[in-house]
């Protein structure tokens, strides 16, 4: 008798189920997917300047570890920078860092790891993980230090939030992509919110 009441009840709740979601999608409750396309729009949330340590400054120097089994790591500390939008500003920590691999494909991959202190106190670990590369003389311009133009290679980063401070909490819920650009005392990131 339990199994088959059991049975029945699965089957009235995926009825359920479909009729709901069918009418959720008549209604207007729930967007169409056209074509398979799924339409995706951003706003944006802060631009953040981080600069480099400077290398002769001691504790700060950038630790090269050489070749490592997947390519070679360096790790580059971090000095400091600031950030603005529209909804947070600040400042950027002193002591975070950026753990660097340069695959054997030539490509850079970022895993960059800082806290943020608004312009209000409150504290936000940011990390993000990116990618970087293009042609070799762009990248070979990057490595001596010169100003290129970021449209000459792909630098994007996906970052994440983490904070305790009711005010900026949003921040834990968004997904967020981030176009960076590389200058000689460390690197700009105009990051996107994806809505």
């Amino acid at each position: 008798m339990d199994l088959r009441r059991r049975d029945v009840l699965k089957a009235v709740a995926a009825t359920a189920l479909a009729g709901f979601t069918q009418d959720a999608y008549a209604d207007n409750r729930l967007p169409i997917p056209s074509e398979g396309k799924t339409a995706m729009t951003s706003r944006p949330l802060m631009t953040v300047k981080i600069a480099a340590a400077p290398p002769r400054k001691l504790g700060t120097v950038p630790q090269k570890l050489g070749t490592v089994p997947h390519g070679i790591r360096s790790i580059v500390p971090v000095a400091g920078g600031d950030f603005e939008g529209p909804r947070l500003r600040g400042k950027v920590l002193p002591g975070g860092g950026d753990w660097l691999l340069l695959r054997p494909d030539g490509v850079l991959e970022l895993d960059l790891r800082i806290t943020l202190e608004t312009d209000d106190h409150a504290l936000i670990y940011m990390t993000f993980q990116g990618l970087r590369h293009g042609p070799a003389d762009a990248i070979a311009a990057l490595g001596r230090g010169e100003v290129v133009d970021p449209a000459r290679y792909y630098f994007r980063t996906l970052p994440r939030f983490e904070t305790s401070t009711e005010t900026y909490a949003f921040l834990n819920r968004v997904v967020c992509v981030g176009v960076g650009e590389a200058r000689p005392d460390g690197a700009v990131h105009r990051i996107d919110e994806i809505l």
